[in-house]
């Protein structure tokens, strides 16, 4: 595509004066500014990436009107405007008057999604604009509105340069859709997981708690505000992502709830990096892999469950295991999961969390599980200590009365 459009602006940017370009060191000392085409692809690209960060937002007023000055530059034209397909979003350039009757000529436009050419004379002599040219944006097949550049006289190579302008704009606003899909996916997996909780935990949770509510109060309150404080975690309705120190915060009172039932069947060892403790990670994506180890490591075992959840420092990431010397899984049973070809409740959340760090983070960074029947399980996750995009709401624990 930006080959396509350097093709495209080449002659308008030589003819244009866009060929200032930038000195560069040469490796003997002598100046070197490049040729003019290179200097002219340095000028587009650079253009280009100033003008997609507002359209990454999708198309409003305000997006149009900060990208609408570098998309002008990019054509080199006179003037240029952005539109819905109700109202001209931005204007940018000389004779702002044409705006007010772009709409009517884009008619055709709107409804076939067929660039067009018009004469724009505004009855004002003094006005350069004479001539305009409308290019669709079209995002999946929906126009949603139209990019107008203007000039003094009529252009075929600014006719080209309008499409792929055009096209790379609708390219751009496909990826913000893409990345409000990826949004709605998220939060629609953390619902999943959610209901996942299961009502038998709750009940035996909070059985738990009522059996210590005569014979020891004090303890009963604090399993109390451990059950409250959790749930609250688990159903808080903002952020996508969580630190690894709130996570861990949300297991270990997990974990006191699943003690207060099981008692001296369950030995629970933590062996955390406190460097690591800042380290954003997708919401919930620990706690189903601890879930996990507990439904398969302890319960139905007769004698004593061991689990580890360790987290060190690992250069660029930080590196969680989660293991336990429970029952085991089938390897080829665990891929049919992780593909979601089985019942999932045979892994809690296992595909949900393997699914969600690879989107969020890539493919190097899914689940990495050893696994065999009667041999426990090991999962080792590995999350970047930055990624961009990636922040987490500042929450933390709740204080407690």
């Amino acid at each position: 595509m930006t080959v396509a459009i350097l093709l495209a602006l080449c002659p308008l940017l030589l003819a244009g004066g866009f060929l200032l370009g930038r000195r560069t060191a040469h490796p003997l000392g002598r100046s070197d500014v490049g040729t003019p085409v290179e200097r002219a692809t340095f000028e587009t690209l650079h253009t280009a990436s100033l003008a997609a960060p507002p359209l990454r937002a999708g198309l409003t007023e305000d997006t149009a009107r900060k990208a609408a000055g570098r998309l002008r530059s990019l054509l080199g034209t006179d003037a240029l405007c952005l539109t819905n397909r109700s109202a001209v979003l931005a204007w940018d350039g000389a004779g702002e008057q044409h705006g007010q009757q772009v709409l009517k000529a884009l008619g055709v436009l709107l409804d076939t999604g067929r660039s067009a050419a018009f004469d724009c004379a505004c009855g004002d002599l003094d006005c350069p604009q004479r001539w305009a040219v409308a290019a669709p944006i079209v995002v999946d097949q929906r126009v949603l509105g139209a990019l107008v550049a203007y000039a003094p006289r009529e252009s075929a190579v600014l006719a080209r340069a309008t499409d792929e302008v055009a096209r790379w704009v609708s390219v751009q606003l496909e990826l913000a859709e893409l990345d409000r899909s990826r949004t709605r996916v998220i939060e629609a997996e953390i619902k999943a997981l959610r209901a996942q909780i299961s009502p038998h935990f709750v009940f035996n949770s909070l059985a738990a708690i009522a059996s210590f509510v005569r014979t020891d109060p004090e303890r009963a309150r604090e399993l109390l505000l451990e059950f409250a404080d959790f749930t609250r975690y688990s159903f808080r309705r903002h952020g996508d992502f969580t630190t690894l120190a709130d996570e861990l915060h949300s297991i270990d009172q997990y974990l006191a709830l699943v003690r207060a039932r099981f008692g001296d069947r369950l030995a629970v060892t933590l062996q955390i990096a406190p460097e690591v403790l800042p380290v954003t990670l997708p919401f919930l994506c620990l706690q189903p892999l601890v879930e996990n180890a507990v439904k398969h490591g302890l319960e139905g075992a007769v004698t004593r469950s061991r689990i580890t959840i360790g987290a060190r420092d690992a250069g660029a990431d930080a590196e969680v295991v989660i293991e336990d010397n429970g029952v085991g899984m089938d390897p080829e049973r665990l891929r049919r999961i992780l593909r979601g070809e089985c019942d999932p409740s045979a892994g809690i959340g296992l595909s949900n969390v393997d699914d969600r760090l690879r989107q969020v983070f890539g493919d190097g960074y899914g689940l990495v599980i050893e696994t065999g029947v009667g041999a426990g399980m090991k999962i080792t996750v590995r999350i970047p200590k930055y990624r961009a995009g990636v922040h987490s709401s500042p929450t933390g624990p709740p204080d407690r009365p």
